[in-house]
């Protein structure tokens, strides 16, 4: 059975280091991390952006997890392989290089890849070797939304020891095929296996997450578990959302990791949350495979540009995978044919001016034709 460790808490830093050490401890935290011990703390360093905005883990959370390590003395090293920008430009647009300025941490950016075997179909890819090398790992996820797999939380977290543009690659491999992405998603934890995944989520992020267009909603939340799995279905019976809906959970399920309630034993109140708004995940393809050309042009979710947001920075069409993205004179062009609906675009754009729409025609196919929801 997989514990969870459930605790309200805010970002008031003596009560937020409180509640983090006390998750720590229920979790047994000192067994693992002793004197000399080497610690890779991983937060969501997803792209440069400020705490309020919801975005990345905050800067606090970081401090905590940094200060436990120390107090054991251990030696607590913070990495991870942003999406957008580089470590150091994030860790200090964040506010965690400020955050951690009087602690002895290092930072560090992964850029080193070793081939790992996460198993079939996917056997060795290349995973981050700072990942892979560590002792101990903190896994610190954001709870938010994510266009393409719903949430990200513990498991999602661990697609950053996945190396700069090799990101793109994978979504491009896995292509419409959101379980098989999700399968991906669940090997790549296993085989990186972090010690300890506690989920930041004081402020969360729902709406149209992982990036600038999600919405900051406060739910006063940490949680931590030794196993993601666990603490990510947590989260999803927090919110009233059936881990059968979401891919990450799905898929583990199918699996046989973590299949239900009962096999969670959690510490701690399990509070209601009610109406959070998450993405929603329509069909990637239907129909007769003569029409699929039509369909995926007109009837499919797609993502779209709000011309008057859109910098033509260069973020989105350096990040497409499917090399779908074109600029045009004051907005984009989206080639819907090879685009796979990753959403990468959306995740990535600094100015939230990308976001993911469904035409009336196709919500009427998907509703009254169809039969979704």
């Amino acid at each position: 059975m997989s514990g969870v460790v459930v605790r309200r808490a805010s970002y008031r830093y003596e009560d937020l280091r409180s509640r983090f050490f006390e998750i720590m401890d229920a979790l047994d935290g000192g067994a693992l991390i002793g004197p000399g011990r080497d610690v890779l703390i991983k937060p969501n360093l997803l792209s440069p952006a400020k705490p309020d905005q919801a975005v990345l883990t905050h800067p606090l959370v970081v401090r905590a997890a940094a200060e436990y390590v120390l107090q054991r003395g251990g030696r607590p090293r913070v990495g991870d392989s942003p999406g957008v920008g580089s470590c150091r430009r994030v860790v200090r647009e964040s506010g965690i290089a400020g955050a951690l300025s009087d602690l002895d941490v290092e930072f560090c950016e992964f850029t080193r890849s070793v081939k790992a075997d996460v198993g079939e179909p996917f056997g060795r890819i290349d995973l981050a070797a700072e990942a892979l090398e560590a002792p101990v790992m903190i896994n610190l996820p954001k709870l938010k939304t994510h266009a393409q797999m719903g949430l990200t939380l513990g498991v999602k977290n661990l697609f950053g020891c996945v190396v700069g543009l090799r990101k793109a690659q994978w979504h491009l491999r896995a292509g419409i095929d959101r379980d098989l992405f999700a399968r991906l998603l669940v090997q790549i934890y296993r085989c990186i296996n972090p010690a300890f995944t506690v989920i930041d989520g004081i402020l969360a992020m729902e709406g149209e997450g992982p990036g600038r267009r999600g919405v900051p909603r406060e739910l006063g939340l940490l949680l931590g578990s030794r196993d993601a799995l666990a603490a990510d279905r947590t989260v999803c019976r927090i919110l009233g959302q059936s881990p059968e809906r979401l891919p990450v959970p799905k898929v583990a399920g199918q699996m046989g990791l973590c299949g239900g309630e009962l096999d969670i034993d959690c510490e701690g109140p399990l509070p209601a949350v009610s109406g959070f708004r998450l993405p929603a995940l329509t069909r990637l393809t239907y129909g007769p495979e003569l029409l699929q050309g039509f369909i995926r042009r007109h009837l499919l979710q797609r993502p779209v540009c709000d011309a008057p947001l859109c910098t033509q920075c260069g973020k989105c069409w350096e990040m497409c995978p499917a090399g779908a993205i074109k600029p045009l004179e004051k907005t984009l062009r989206f080639d819907y044919d090879r685009c796979i609906r990753c959403y990468c675009c959306v995740e990535v754009c600094p100015q939230g001016a990308l976001h993911t729409a469904e035409s009336l025609a196709g919500r009427f196919v998907r509703r009254f034709v169809i039969g979704d929801a």
